[in-house]
């Protein structure tokens, strides 16, 4: 019970393709992104949608595998005017579509609803939807970075579960404990890779940094908390403590029980949690923090809007409201391991009530909401690019071919560069 009221507490203060339905005045086309998370969860809600609105059906397109592709896809489709009437996209994706005026602002939507402030959607999560002053995305599912550990294999290293390490160094070193102690077995694995620059993002803004100035035309991440950010990666690879691996491996590693520390998203607990079963001991733990500044990037997707004729705003309205309320928010927590941006369902009984006090390494993430910030967009035509151009950085330092201060200062003279174009 303290749990429930702390996370509703917390959120109140801050802010398959096919027909699921065959009869319908309206049926709305959706895309959605990461397939192996939500192709259940968006066809539950799709059902479900359906069975409270006869008049509305969904159809959705084949997902997209990340949220770049996500990206790319609409920014193509709207070229072609094949938009989908609704689309969920990365919260650091938002911006493309609202410099593009692709996004519809959903303000006057809002405006219109007789008791918003009781649907349970808090301002302060309301805000990570928000660009330019304009509401465009509503929170679907949101996500933190946190910290997976094999209990089993840190136990042996003297490592417990109610005393985790708090530092990257004490993690690291912990990690390299378990190496020791469990022949056969590697250390640690952080997802640097993850949606392009998340992790880097998280890296910075945990030791209290920035990526732009106020201007938004200089970049600030090559400052001293940014190369003590680098160099942090850095000593992950130094001494094989985290090997070059796919996260794909790294993650096969993690589930048999032959890694003993991953770094990731919250959005990946379910799955994990699904293919451990009982072999061992699954914590989480937060990830960790530096300073009074600190602060970790939210993650995950918001509800978009892009159709512009009005009686299919209608409809896509009535789905985003339904899919980020409280019963899709339910559905889609129980299926995933986000949490939702919406306060109703944690103390309703038969959607999330005594949820966390049952699945507490979904709580971790959760407990993070008051150092969340937003998952930074960068300006302009070359966003994107710039995203991979960090990508492409940080896989020097984790592949060892660049000293982690030179990948650095490459890093901000390429981004540099696309930012002055």
């Amino acid at each position: 019970m303290m749990k429930q009221k702390f996370f509703y507490g917390l959120i109140a203060g801050l802010a398959l393709t096919g027909n699921v339905a065959h009869a319908a005045n309206i049926e709305l086309v959706v895309d959605y992104v990461y397939p192996a998370m939500f192709n259940q969860v968006q066809t539950d809600i799709a059902q479900r949608f359906h069975e409270k609105y006869p008049a509305y059906s969904v159809r959705f397109r084949a997902p997209t595998t990340e949220y770049e592709a996500a990206a790319q896809q609409a920014l193509r489709q709207a070229v072609t005017h094949q938009l989908p009437d609704v689309s969920f996209q990365g919260l650091n994706r938002q911006r493309l579509f609202v410099d593009r005026h692709i996004a519809v602002d959903l303000t006057p939507f809002i405006q219109r609803e007789h008791n918003w402030t009781q649907q349970g959607y808090s301002p302060s999560l309301m805000s990570l939807g928000q660009i330019n002053g304009q509401q465009v995305g509503i929170g679907f599912a949101l996500s933190t970075p946190v910290v997976y550990y094999n209990m089993d294999l840190l136990g042996k290293a003297g490592i417990q579960a109610d005393n985790l390490p708090k530092t990257w160094d004490q993690i690291i070193a912990a990690a390299d404990r378990s190496r020791q102690s469990n022949p056969g077995t590697q250390g640690l694995y952080y997802d640097w890779s993850v949606t392009g620059n998340w992790l880097w993002q998280a890296m910075v803004f945990s030791k209290g940094g920035r990526m732009l100035d106020d201007t938004e035309k200089k970049v600030v991440f090559g400052d001293s908390i940014g190369q003590s950010a680098i160099a942090q990666m850095g000593r992950m690879v130094a001494h094989g403590t985290m090997q070059n691996l796919s996260y794909s491996d790294a993650a096969q590693l993690f589930v048999s029980g032959k890694l003993a520390v991953l770094s990731s998203t919250t959005a990946r607990l379910s799955g994990f949690e699904k293919q451990i079963g009982e072999r061992f001991k699954l914590v989480t733990g937060p990830f960790p923090l530096y300073g009074d500044h600190a602060r970790v990037p939210a993650g995950g997707n918001v509800a978009m809007m892009f159709t512009h004729d009005p009686q299919r705003q209608k409809a896509a309205w009535a789905f985003i409201k339904f899919a980020t309320g409280p019963v899709g928010g339910t559905i889609m927590t129980k299926g995933t391991g986000y949490f939702p941006a919406n306060t109703l369902p944690i103390e309703e009984p038969g959607q999330l009530k005594g949820f966390y006090d049952v699945h507490p390494n979904q709580y971790t993430a959760v407990k993070q909401l008051p150092v969340v910030t937003g998952w930074y967009a960068f300006p302009g035509e070359n966003g994107l690019k710039i995203t991979d151009v960090i990508n492409d950085h940080l896989q020097t330092v984790f592949d060892k071919s660049a000293d982690p201060q030179t990948a650095l200062a490459s890093m901000v003279d390429d981004v540099q560069k696309l930012l002055d174009k």
